[in-house]
């Protein structure tokens, strides 16, 4: 809910220090890696009760996650180093999680819920990413994934395992409360993406769909390419191009059926 606010805020900041890092050669993937070692470091202090280290650890691999992107940016980012920053980020998610259950035995409970809910979210999370990119739809920042967001996301993320350490008496009340966030954003990522995958490809342009995500209209292009000029004024010459199965479909839609 305030990852784009808190996104737009520091990302200034970030992108300064990202040019500076790069340009010292420090590399984005070393980044993610000291930020996923100190992720596991806050997940085993937070199983032994060790919440002002936790504390610590967790708050500094936030910051390894804020730069590794800017970095990334700077020298050139690769869909390599955006799938490993994913898969560290969701590694410490959960693992912090574990992390409380372990160390509050009453949490646990209300940490297995909060784990589900995070499956059921993150998998219409990666799910819709991988279909939208697809459809060539684009978000509004340079992200490697198309972040479709809700009540929950990044930044309420951290603010519920900062509580975690802080009034780790009340862990189990702070889970439960993160888990039902949790699973309404699921929800809304599943109506989200109910809604988003029932359109036509391409067919909505680059209007926005929602803040943030929009499709570029790859079939649109590739129809515009095929449509007749004024030396060719019978659509029915499209067909001596050969099409992809997609942009028959566009073309069925516009014509009423396949040209001939």
């Amino acid at each position: 809910m305030l990852d784009r606010q808190v996104r737009r805020a520091l990302s200034p900041s970030l992108d300064a220090v990202g040019r500076r890092a790069a340009a010292m050669g420090i590399r984005p993937g070393a980044v993610t890696a000291a930020g996923l070692g100190l992720g596991a470091g806050a997940c085993v202090a937070a199983a032994f009760r060790l919440w002002p280290l936790a504390l610590v650890l967790w708050l500094a691999n936030r910051a390894a996650d804020g730069l590794d992107g800017p970095i990334a940016r700077a020298h050139g980012a690769t869909d390599c180093g955006g799938f490993f920053d994913i898969v560290a980020d969701f590694t410490i998610y959960g693992g912090f999680v574990v992390g409380v259950a372990i160390g509050v035995p009453s949490a646990r409970l209300a940490c297995v819920v909060l784990l589900f809910t995070y499956y059921v979210s993150g998998t219409a999370f990666l799910a819709l990413s991988s279909l939208l990119e697809r459809r060539n739809a684009r978000g509004a920042d340079e992200r490697s994934l198309q972040f479709v967001g809700g009540l929950a996301e990044g930044t309420e993320t951290v603010i519920v395992y900062v509580l975690f350490c802080l009034i780790p008496g009340s862990a189990e009340w702070i889970a439960w409360g993160f888990a039902i966030a949790v699973a309404i954003t699921a929800l809304q990522r599943i109506v989200t993406g109910a809604r988003l995958l029932r359109l036509p490809t391409g067919a909505c342009g680059a209007k926005p769909l929602m803040p943030g995500l929009t499709f570029t209209g790859g079939d649109e292009r590739e129809l515009a390419a095929q449509r007749p000029t004024a030396s060719q004024p019978d659509h029915r010459q499209v067909s001596e191009v050969e099409v992809h199965s997609h942009s028959r479909r566009v073309l069925a839609r516009r014509f009423g059926r396949f040209p001939e």
